[in-house]
């Protein structure tokens, strides 16, 4: 017996169907031997945010779930990439600011409101002129905020509570007195703001949610001191000189390294299910992204803070969890057939995915038997490949022939099963047409959470950066 089945029999030892997905998947990573490998030069601090940390211009938003430049530099550089890029989920525009750097147009879609804000202060920053530049030094030496009257934050249920009185008012003048100044100005001055929330907020990012401060007062079950929080105009006067810093350096900036003029790159808000349909056929040369995992993080939670000050209500939020992706146990099973008519045989090639079958299968028979911590873990599975592979056929549809698809993504396990996204999307690739070119492993892998591995033992989870071709 093989070791993989070794492990599952010891964990399971009355599951057959738990042996049925063991070998389906060792069935179908056979099938891509000849074309998935180790690569050592992705580490995982470039296949994520860590490495934009300390990157000019990068570093100015805390987007967690982002790639890093070098990532996208390595790609475009490995494959030789032609533009124009789309990227699907473009987050706060880390592929786009980059392809852009380098002469290639880009667009992207994404669904957060924040990331949209993020995106066009960065594209702003990256556009003024020293006097302009000079004015937002001056407006930020002066607390030019300091004199205007508070009208409060828009918050959530989600969001209450969030910050220390003092800071909220502060907020609230900053974002009230960023309103009358020149629309470039503006909209650095709102991507400094969104920028520091998390902060000078009693919250923190952690995953799924978001970990609250026991000094917010809210009723918690854990205690949680995230440290000293600093005073908003700290925060958000070092955010600004980040920012002019960044634009003026002769270090390793956006606008240092590539002094010839950047190509345009432009940003659209909304769920890629929707727009991408009404784009043309091939009409790019490259898609470059990483979509949201099937790791149950729900980011209008995460980014709750953000969403809350650009004024999202508690009707628009429901509605933008429900739109997003399917990665979280709390969407609703999409319309595919009326998003679009021709997504039939999109859907029909994932239903018919003979590991995710066994895979669905398998999580439901244990959410019956009451063996998941979530009922809604089967659903968001099923419907996560879906969409995914709706997101695969439109991606195939608007790219050139010879186009490339380059994407990162994360494998995933719930209940001690490994699903592997990555041999899942890649079979549903082939199956739509694309070439399987490459699928790049990270020497190291992902670890799974210690509710898991306490459960079913440790299993280092494959993180994967596919290449696919269109013919």
């Amino acid at each position: 017996m093989k070791q993989t089945e070794k492990h599952i029999a010891g964990v399971f030892p009355r599951a057959p169907e738990i042996l049925r997905i063991a070998e389906f998947d060792s069935s179908l990573l056979a099938s891509f031997s000849g074309c998935m490998f180790v690569e050592p030069a992705l580490t995982r601090k470039i296949v994520s945010f860590q490495d934009n940390k300390s990157r000019p211009f990068y570093r100015l938003f805390k987007y967690k779930e982002a790639f890093s430049a070098a990532l996208v530099e390595y790609l475009l550089s490995r494959y030789r990439i032609k533009g124009p890029v789309l990227d699907c989920f473009a987050g706060a525009g880390t592929a786009l600011f980059s392809c852009a750097g380098l002469g290639l147009d880009a667009d992207g879609i994404d669904i957060l409101p924040s990331n949209i804000s993020c995106f066009e202060g960065g594209l702003a920053l990256r556009q003024m002129s020293g006097a302009e530049l000079s004015s937002l030094a001056a407006w930020k030496d002066r607390k030019t905020w300091s004199g205007v009257r508070s009208a409060g934050v828009n918050t959530l249920r989600i969001s209450a509570r969030a910050y220390p009185p003092e800071t909220e008012i502060e907020i609230s003048k900053f974002f009230s007195a960023l309103q009358n100044t020149p629309r470039r100005m503006r909209k650095v001055l709102l991507f400094a703001l969104i920028s520091v929330l998390e902060s000078v907020s009693y919250t923190r990012k952690d995953g799924q949610f978001l970990r609250w401060d026991n000094r917010s007062g809210r009723d918690l079950k854990n205690i949680f001191n995230k440290g000293r929080i600093p005073s908003f105009s700290a925060a958000v006067g070092e955010k600004i000189s980040g920012m002019m810093e960044d634009a003026v350096s002769g270090g390793d900036s956006l606008f240092a390294k590539y002094p010839a003029k950047p190509a345009p790159c432009r940003m659209v808000e909304g769920s890629c299910l929707e727009i991408m349909p009404a784009e043309p056929d091939e009409k790019y040369g490259a898609v470059i992204t990483s979509p949201p995992y099937c790791n149950r993080y729900d980011y209008t939670r995460t980014y709750a803070l953000e969403l809350a000050l650009l004024g999202t209500t508690e009707t628009e939020l429901s509605a933008l969890r429900q739109s997003m992706l399917s990665c979280t146990v709390e969407n609703r099973p999409k319309n595919l057939s009326k998003l679009n008519a021709r997504w039939g045989r999109a859907v029909g090639i994932a239903a018919k995915q003979p590991l995710l079958n066994e895979i669905v299968a398998c999580l439901r028979n244990m959410r019956d038997n009451k063996q998941l911590n979530n009922n809604g873990i089967p659903r968001m599975v099923e419907e996560y490949f879906k969409e995914m592979a709706c997101v695969i056929w439109e991606c195939f549809r608007v790219l050139k022939p010879g186009g490339k698809m380059l994407m990162v993504n994360d494998n995933v396990r719930y209940g001690g099963i490994n699903i592997s996204a990555d041999l899942i999307l890649s079979d549903i690739a082939r199956r739509a047409g694309f070439r399987v070119s490459e699928i790049l492993v990270l020497p190291r892998g992902k670890g799974n959470s210690s509710q898991q591995m306490g459960e079913f033992g440790r299993s280092e989870l494959r993180k994967c950066v596919y290449f696919w071709e269109k013919p």
